[in-house]
């Protein structure tokens, strides 16, 4: 059979090699590939254990770190990708990203050694980032889980552990954020770049809250990592919760509760990282993250299984020592030239266990972050949402960021409702007698009128100017203002 294949006339041996040139040049201006990314040699290792979670090599301790990766291969010939998290003696100890099953004493780990340096690991603890993940739900390792098309492979290539800007150059923190919420607003003013925990027990609304904020707050991009959520709710925060409006400004972290250890702790490493490269255009970003308890677990059982001892209530000391690692990270960028410094503002929900607020992680996290919102059980029980008990709540910024006037509106009002606390059960019992005392007797009145301000459904916004023009209002009704 004759060869059909239309090639191009070559009439002698210069039109030959120019053709040949040019084909060259197509090929490597297609491939090019930085040097660095060339991997040069494959170590190979072997597994001689399999314990609990984690993978015992053997082969590999002259070359690897902490943090570096490797492939193992199971018996069944699937590839597993593992993170190197410990050393014990001459052999290394990985967990795996993935389900243990197939892999037992014997089998192939490999490790690719790269021409930038031969004795370091291109450990993919690094993230190519665009524009382009902004409506998007994605895994920990960056890869699309919302059945749309695949993300461009083109961008920024970040690293997932970087360090926060240094403290005496990062700017400082920027104007009032509108979070659309009139009990966060009016007595947890929040500023651009500021960091606070929301505190909670299971099931008082902290998700629904969440969606809230990623929807109504007047940022540029909002970054939500669902940290060890369980599977069966992600698509009702996706759908109800936070909604198209606030999908479509909005990059959406998963890693549920039957995740590996490791997934759920990149989870937060991956979300802060995108939250940066916002950041780092000048933007005015917000992460809410769910939650640092999981991700604290997480550190957990990765900390158990390297063989660290357990301390307070069972965790290691690595995860206190980790978590301002990660929450550090959130903040103000550095100046960018004549142009206002990135914002990321964060904030960070606490599954407080038992309804305990000083359970180690919770009291950790209070002592790092720049303010907390406590939720409250019995409020919620009584039917008022957001159910944000305010007196518990702090903000240490919002003095320096409102007005005079505002902070003397905030301060009279919680005396109000402070006052109300303490006199509420009495009123209950009916051994309340009115004209006691006058400032009892103006909590009665007024206390009321400010839980139906705090009371706010999930699809209504407030903005910042209207929920202080509505406490004024409440407070000048009665001659307060």
């Amino acid at each position: 059979m004759q060869d059909e294949t239309v090639r191009p006339a070559v009439s002698n041996q210069s039109d030959l090699l120019s053709n040949v040139q040019a084909g060259l040049r197509a090929v490597l201006e297609g491939a090019r590939v930085p040097l660095e990314d060339l991997p040069v040699a494959t170590l190979e290792g072997r597994v001689t254990g399999v314990i609990g979670l984690s993978v015992t090599l053997e082969g590999m301790t002259d070359f690897t770190g902490i943090g570096d990766r490797v492939t193992l291969l199971g018996l069944d010939g699937r590839k597993t990708e593992a993170e190197i998290i410990g050393f014990r003696g001459e052999h290394a100890i990985a967990m795996p990203f993935g389900a243990l099953d197939g892999l037992g004493a014997g089998c192939r780990a490999l490790f690719k050694l790269h021409a930038a340096n031969h004795r370091q690991l291109k450990t993919g603890a690094t993230l190519t980032l665009n524009d382009g993940l902004i409506g998007r739900v994605i895994d920990p390792m960056g890869c699309p889980i919302d059945g749309k098309a695949p993300l461009s492979p083109k961008g920024v290539s970040c690293n997932l552990r970087a360090k926060p800007p240094e403290a005496a150059l990062r700017a400082r923190l920027g104007p009032r954020l509108t979070l659309g919420v009139s009990a966060l607003d009016l007595f947890t003013t929040c500023r651009e770049g500021q960091r606070l925990g929301l505190f909670a027990g299971s099931g008082v609304g902290k998700s629904t809250l969440m969606g809230m904020l990623a929807r109504d707050s007047n940022c540029d991009v909002a970054v939500i990592a669902l940290v060890g959520e369980r599977g069966r709710e992600v698509r009702e925060f996706l759908e109800d919760d936070l909604g198209p409006e606030g999908l479509a400004k909005a990059v959406v972290v998963i890693a549920t509760s039957d995740s590996p250890p490791l997934m759920r702790r990149e989870a937060a490493y991956t979300a802060t990282t995108i939250a940066e490269y916002f950041r780092d255009q000048g933007k005015s970003v917000l992460i809410l993250m769910d939650s640092v308890t999981r991700f604290c677990h997480a550190l957990r059982e990765i900390g158990l299984s390297s063989g660290e001892p357990p301390a307070t209530r069972g965790y290691p000391p690595s995860v206190f020592a980790e978590l301002p690692r990660l929450l550090e990270r959130a903040g103000p960028g550095l100046p960018l030239g004549n142009k206002p410094a990135g914002q990321i503002t964060a904030i960070y929900s606490v599954l407080v266990e038992g309804d305990d607020h000083n359970e180690p992680v919770a009291d950790a996290v209070r002592g790092i972050l720049d303010g907390h919102v406590v939720m409250d059980r019995r409020i919620a029980e009584a039917g008022r949402y957001p159910a944000i008990n305010v007196l518990r709540s702090l903000s240490r910024t919002a003095s320096g960021c409102n007005s005079v006037e505002e902070n003397r509106l905030v301060q009279e009002a919680r005396a109000i409702l402070a006052t109300w606390e303490d006199i509420q059960d009495v009123v209950q019992l009916g051994a309340y007698r009115e004209g006691n005392d006058a400032r009892s007797d103006m909590a009665l009145r007024v206390a009321p009128q400010l839980e139906v301000l705090l009371r706010q459904s999930r699809s209504e916004h407030r903005s910042l100017k209207d929920s202080f023009l509505a406490l004024s209002n409440v407070l000048a009704s009665q001659g307060l203002s």
